[in-house]
């Protein structure tokens, strides 16, 4: 394998996960599985930003998969894809960015 195949963070990869913030913000994470077969889990977005959020879940989630989160409080859905996935001691956190731009109820103030 040739150095294109290897695994790289750009500009803009190292910016998102500078900018995001804890924000404790708990969730609904939907993701489809072919027709009208459709995988659910409550979770808390630990991490986000107008354009990313980070959770733990328990999902079958993988890179470039397509989820719908919505905010248990808020109650409006947002499209994302997962840009990361990392596994550590039994637990997976999932990384999302949004798909229509940036997220309003994704709080990225202190």
């Amino acid at each position: 394998m040739g150095k294109s195949d290897s695994l790289a963070l750009t500009a803009n990869e190292q910016d998102c996960a500078e900018q995001a913030r804890p924000v404790r913000i708990p969730v609904h994470v939907t993701a489809s599985r072919g027709g009208t077969t459709s995988l659910r889990e409550t979770a808390i977005v630990e991490f986000g930003g107008p354009e990313h959020a980070i959770f733990l879940s328990t999902l079958p989630l993988e890179f470039d998969d397509q989820v719908r989160i919505e905010a248990t409080e808020e109650g409006r859905p947002a499209e994302a894809t997962v840009v990361g996935v990392q596994y550590h001691e039994g637990r997976k956190a999932v990384a999302v960015r949004f798909l229509h731009g940036p997220c309003d109820w994704v709080m990225t103030e202190p």
